[in-house]
């Protein structure tokens, strides 16, 4: 009978794991801030919606010419129209304009060319958005 040694799973060098506990821990409260200061109590019901819209209108504004459409300025006039139709405080108006930036910014960090991935990205968030805007109108018509 022969007795064969595993391997022991691969385990990165401590410098590694430590790198990646620092960055984990220095991401969270990033990462969480914006989900906590989003929702306020005298908030609509669909804000959380129109805020991820917001951030969906972002990501447009940079990613569709970047991919050679020509949209000029539409998708920051889509939120402009937005704020406009739904905004009237100051706070409320820097949280959507916040979220489109986070959105511009975002995709603005990770591509500066079009690549097949940015290409699914923006067929993905327009159904997105698409989504969002028939059901905040279906759910909540004034």
């Amino acid at each position: 009978m022969v007795v064969r040694m595993l391997k022991p799973p691969f385990t990165p060098p401590p410098i590694v794991r430590i790198a990646l506990i620092v960055l984990a821990f220095a991401l969270a409260p990033a990462l969480a801030a914006p989900v906590l200061a989003q929702t306020r109590p005298d908030d609509p019901p669909y804000e959380q919606d129109l805020m991820r819209l917001s951030e969906i209108l972002g990501a447009l504004h940079y990613l569709r010419p970047l991919c050679g459409h020509d949209d000029g300025s539409l998708w920051r006039d889509e939120m402009s129209a937005l704020i406009d139709a739904e905004v009237q405080d100051d706070s409320r108006r820097r949280r959507y304009i916040e979220r489109f930036n986070q959105g511009f910014r975002g995709f603005s960090s990770v591509y500066r060319d079009c690549t097949p991935a940015a290409e699914l990205t923006l067929s993905r968030y327009v159904e997105e958005a698409g989504a969002i805007v028939r059901d905040v109108t279906t759910r909540y018509n004034r």
